[in-house]
């Protein structure tokens, strides 16, 4: 049975974390592994990211539907996931100026404009998508919030506790290092411990 899983990881491509998420999303794809996954960050990203007119708070949307759809999240920490800030300026959140000012996704072409929004209402079933958490806290929050399954894994051979974002630290004894070595010293991902991971119910 296809397991829905939501990968949350710092996709920046000179210093971020793709490199564990495209030996995820291999295993769930290739006829090698038995890791039966579908990626719904992967399958779904890019439908509101495409509009001209993206805002953070339209992304954070978009990641709350990708995260309640999904059985599974696994957030992948680097050495530079805690200090990433991307989609935490909401000024509507923090009242800071009136009227207040929008800043856009990176490849909205509208530049910087007035909130959609002239009410915020308060979210009932979800994390709200006005808020002042960066794109990868909303999407810790979500999936903490909506009970899911939460899978950590450091981009390293070893635990790298300093590495955890402050809104992670009560999880601290479920982050594991996602690398191994193998029998050739070649650094591989841990193939078995995701596995029996996304196994357990």
């Amino acid at each position: 049975m296809t397991k829905r899983v939501y990968i949350s990881a710092d996709y920046a491509e000179k210093d971020g974390d793709r490199d564990v998420v495209e030996v995820l999303t291999r295993w769930g794809s290739d006829n090698l592994h038995k890791v039966d996954f579908v990626d719904m960050a992967q399958v779904v990203s890019g439908s509101v990211s495409q509009n001209p007119d993206c805002r953070a708070c339209d992304l954070k949307s978009e990641f709350n539907r990708q995260i309640n759809a999904s059985s599974v999240v696994i957030f992948v920490i680097g050495k530079n996931t805690a200090i990433r800030k991307a989609g935490s300026k909401c000024s509507f959140e923090n009242r800071s100026e009136f009227p207040c000012i929008c800043t856009p996704y990176k490849g909205n072409r509208n530049g910087v404009q007035y909130c959609k929004y002239t009410n915020a209402k308060p979210a009932v079933n979800d994390i709200g998508n006005i808020n002042n958490f960066s794109y990868l806290e909303h999407e810790f929050q979500e999936a903490k919030f909506k009970n899911k399954r939460i899978i950590i894994l450091y981009n390293s051979l070893s635990k790298k506790e300093d590495w955890l974002p402050a809104y992670m630290r009560d999880y601290v004894e479920l982050a594991v290092p996602f690398w191994i070595k193998n029998k050739y010293n070649e650094r591989v991902g841990n193939y078995e411990y995701i596995k029996q991971a996304l196994e357990t119910d």
